[in-house]
């Protein structure tokens, strides 16, 4: 199995004039810009139109972006931008006799912009030392094991767990890529 370059790096090359970076930036991210075009109506020429000026805007930005993790963010947020603008510069409206378009409604996008943030958890978790990587994992995980057996696992005492779980949780808030994640979150940006 082939494992994906992280975008961080493929921002960083591509800020550097490389092709192949940009080519698998495009590649990597045009279903999410397309998705988002096609959730505000936009389609065809002017989807095309919409998708080639977010591209524009990051090469004009690539070697500004300061945390290369929340580009997806970043790109769905600026894909609104620009068919909002888009939609009022043609004085488009949805006729009547069409389905409008649910804005409320989670799309395709929602499902990428979710695939982008669990990876850029689980990348930031596996920084963590290891005895707070194990305890988050345990806790996150589908199994759900009690404080009795995580403390026989881990050989910490159970009343340390849960203070130990906040200050895991508290320095992972503080790490660039997760507070993008959650400042996106709290400014409706994402999806």
């Amino acid at each position: 199995m082939r494992r994906e370059t992280s975008v961080g790096v493929l921002l960083e090359s591509a800020a550097r004039g490389s092709e192949t970076a940009w080519r698998d930036l495009v590649r990597r991210y045009t279903p999410l810009v397309a998705a988002i075009c096609r959730r505000y109506g936009v389609v065809g020429a002017d989807a095309e139109d919409v998708g080639g000026n977010v591209w524009l805007r990051v090469v004009l930005h690539a070697a500004a972006i300061r945390e290369p993790e929340a580009l997806p963010g970043w790109l769905a947020t600026t894909t609104r931008h620009e068919c909002v603008a888009l939609l009022r510069a043609k004085h488009r409206e949805v006729p009547d006799d069409r389905e409008a378009v649910d804005l409320a409604e989670p799309g395709a996008d929602a499902d990428l912009l979710g695939d982008e943030r669990r990876a850029t958890v689980r990348r930031e978790v596996a920084r963590l030392p290891k005895r707070d990587r194990d305890l988050v994992t345990m806790l996150l995980s589908d199994a759900s094991p009690s404080y009795a057996e995580i403390s026989a696992s881990l050989g910490m005492p159970i009343g340390t767990i849960g203070p130990t779980r906040q200050r895991c949780l508290a320095r992972l808030r503080r790490t660039t890529a997760i507070a993008a994640l959650l400042d996106d979150e709290v400014h409706g940006r994402s999806a």
